[in-house]
């Protein structure tokens, strides 16, 4: 498979005086059509990693490819314009903007690329209809439920075929039916269209849709689980397998 994201050496410190490092010597290179879940305790660098995967934030040390780009040098005004392009955002608070329509909301990545009213126009009612929320577009978030809302984030981050989803706990809002639905409907995305997905999130069950699960600890990724060729049955186990080391780790350190 064609290797899509490669990042390497990330360091992420905040602060100038007690500085804290949020990753900590990162690599991690995913490919094409990768469907990849991020966990890890609090506090261990899932959003950071996948922010600065996304474009969102910027690394202190080391370097992100995507395709044959290094985002990590570039300038403001050319890494909106890329993240545009490339990368549709699912956040876990939907992030819709009260005062504008869901059409509207789902439109705007379309309006900040420049184009054109029709064009916009037709590409939301398409993804609109695709997601099932067609009768929804003229209502407000405020008139929608969370699973509908969820919708509208939805295809607002894939309205303009993205090569990348980055979704960051995006099942934390809605209840267990709408969850499933969301991820069955991200799955079939990836599957069928190859697009790729990093998804952060702290639910065994929720990964388990996924190919591959990076377990980070205190900024560093400690364990990497394959899918391959089991069902989602058997990768949930494994998962739980490791979330469960994790807790009992923490456990010891509390008994101490």
């Amino acid at each position: 498979m064609k290797e899509i994201i490669v990042a390497k050496h990330l360091i992420k410190q905040y602060g100038e005086s007690n500085q804290v490092k949020a990753l900590d010597d990162v690599s991690i290179s995913i490919c094409q059509g990768d469907f990849i879940g991020i966990m890890g305790p609090s506090g261990s660098g899932k959003s950071t990693l996948l922010n600065m995967i996304g474009t969102v934030d910027k690394v202190t040390k080391g370097s992100v490819m995507i395709g044959e780009k290094d985002v990590s040098v570039m300038g403001e005004s050319e890494i909106a314009k890329f993240r545009y392009e490339n990368v549709g955002f699912i956040f876990q608070e939907f992030n819709l903007i009260d005062s504008l329509t869901v059409r509207e909301n789902i439109g705007i990545p379309l309006a900040l690329a420049g184009k054109s009213k029709m064009e916009i126009k037709e590409r939301v009612e398409k993804i609109a209809l695709k997601l099932n929320i067609t009768e929804y577009l003229y209502k407000f978030p405020s008139e929608c439920s969370g699973g509908q809302k969820q919708r509208a984030a939805s295809a607002r981050a894939l309205v303009a075929d993205p090569k990348i989803i980055v979704a960051d706990e995006p099942t934390g809002n809605l209840d267990t039916k709408n969850s499933h639905e969301l991820l069955q409907f991200l799955r079939e995305l990836n599957e069928k269209e190859g697009v790729t997905i990093l998804m952060v999130t702290h639910d065994s069950m929720i990964a388990s849709y996924t190919k591959k699960l990076v377990f980070l600890r205190d900024g560093k990724i400690e364990e990497i689980l394959e899918k391959g060729e089991k069902d989602q049955q058997q990768f949930f186990y494994d998962i739980v397998e490791v979330t469960s080391r994790e807790t009992q780790n923490l456990l010891n350190v509390m008994a101490k």
